[in-house]
């Protein structure tokens, strides 16, 4: 097991993880996704519509697995070692554009070189995109050795 300070240095630290959902039919669907962890909550960007958006509308419940990048098991030189936290919670999406263009501010800045770019992008794009916002309810973190 991980304590939460090492989970919560994943969410921070790593940039994509996997949304879990209940999609059509109660079928799983799972999707990959870039993520920002702000304030103890996790906020991606998606489109106004599809798969996802429908799910989420459906079904608030949630869960989202990041794992770190890992290192080579210096047993065997085979295998690797990584550690892996998911996170089950309460998904919505933003509406109000001032929270919207805060989160984004903290996704662009993450994942582009310059602020003034993310502004710029935030701009041009904010009347097609949803922000999304996982509160977490609980969580769970472990490293893995395989063998």
């Amino acid at each position: 097991m991980l304590s939460e300070e090492e989970c919560l240095e994943i969410l921070t630290n790593e940039p994509r993880g996997f949304l879990a959902l209940l999609g059509d039919y109660d079928y799983p669907y799972s999707l990959p996704m870039s993520h920002v962890f702000v304030d103890g909550k996790i906020y991606f960007h998606g489109a106004k519509s599809g798969h996802k958006n429908d799910a989420i509308k459906k079904h608030d419940k949630v869960s989202y697995c990041v794992m770190d990048a890992g290192v080579r098991n210096p047993e065997d030189d085979w295998s690797y070692i990584f550690k892996s936290v998911i996170v089950f919670g309460k998904i919505r999406t933003l509406s109000d554009d001032d929270e919207k263009i805060e989160k984004l501010t903290y996704l662009g800045d993450k994942f582009f070189p310059t602020h003034d770019e993310t502004v710029r992008e935030i701009e041009r794009l904010l009347h097609r995109t949803e922000v999304f916002e996982i509160t977490i309810d609980h969580m769970t973190g472990k490293i893995v050795k395989e063998k």
